[in-house]
């Protein structure tokens, strides 16, 4: 299937999802779009088609795209007299949530079982963050049959790199990985920000040079204004580390891995939530550890 064959639809248009949204019609040519509020008329200016009801989205389409933060959310559009479900046709669901690799596959049994395998599903989680949504340069990874992956890296490949991983909920695994490797790098760039500002070391000096070692990653790059400026204004919102934690720390238990970093970093973020920074976003470590 090339990229165009496919009529595709996205549920759950927020700082990720609404970027992602524009690369998939400008390359598809068509979109079918809904939210709980219809608040995207410059989408709909550029040739997406708004549903009211997600019944109405996946009536429309073959494809069917979920932005929305975990699996409760998607239920909620799944079931129910004007849901995904009751348009009753074939559809292709990609969850694109950070979600349990365990619930993704326990729903696609239930959806595989409840709709005869009319509808099939593929974990499809993100990492790139508003950035990466923006310039369609998101790492995309893929968990499902190989033919259903395939359809939704023909589908998705507007947005970013797509790569099949193994079967379904590997996706979730690795983007539970992904997790570990972020939040723990935020922390250590928070903390180490505030022991340079402390020792009376310029921070965007330091960040600058540092950029260029080893310490250097896409995450210091993405977020070298937000540490030096103190903006914590919301793009990806530190409470959802918590989450995102907790799925890995399910991985650990799962594959028997007694991980000694995990639980401490998963301590530190639900501290962070409970100090009422949750709503922030995650570069608000770096205000977590001063006030500590």
């Amino acid at each position: 299937m090339s990229q165009h064959d496919a009529a595709v639809g996205v549920i759950g248009l927020g700082a990720m999802g609404r970027p992602m949204a524009e690369h998939l019609l400008r390359a598809h040519g068509r979109l079918v779009i809904t939210g709980r509020t219809r608040r995207h008329e410059d989408l709909e200016a550029l040739g997406a088609t708004w549903a009211d009801t997600p019944r109405a989205l996946a009536a429309d389409v073959d494809v069917v795209l979920s932005m929305l933060p975990d699996l409760p959310q998607l239920e909620a559009a799944l079931d129910g007299p004007d849901g995904i479900l009751a348009a009753e046709r074939p559809l292709l669901l990609l969850v694109a949530s950070t979600s349990s690799p365990t619930g993704v596959r326990e729903l696609a049994q239930r959806l595989a079982r409840d709709t005869g395998g009319r509808v099939r599903v593929v974990d499809c989680p993100v990492s790139g963050g508003v950035g990466g949504a923006t310039d369609g340069t998101l790492s995309i990874m893929l968990g499902g049959s190989e033919t259903d992956a395939a359809e939704a890296t023909a589908a998705l490949a507007p947005c970013g790199t797509a790569v099949h991983l193994g079967p379904l909920g590997a996706g979730q695994v690795a983007k539970a990985a992904n997790q570990l490797v972020v939040g723990a790098t935020m922390l250590a760039i928070a903390e180490a920000t505030v022991l340079a500002e402390r020792s009376d070391i310029d921070v965007d000096a330091l960040w600058t040079l540092l950029q260029g070692g080893y310490a250097g990653s896409n995450l210091l790059r993405a977020n070298h204004r937000r540490l030096v400026d103190e903006d914590y204004e919301p793009g990806g919102l530190a409470r959802y580390m918590v989450k995102d934690l907790g799925f890995a720390t399910d991985v650990a238990d799962a594959t028997g891995t007694h991980a000694t970093l995990l639980p401490a970093l998963r301590a530190a973020y639900v501290e962070l939530v409970d100090a009422g920074l949750g709503d922030d976003d995650l570069s608000v470590a770096r205000r977590f550890v001063a006030e500590r």
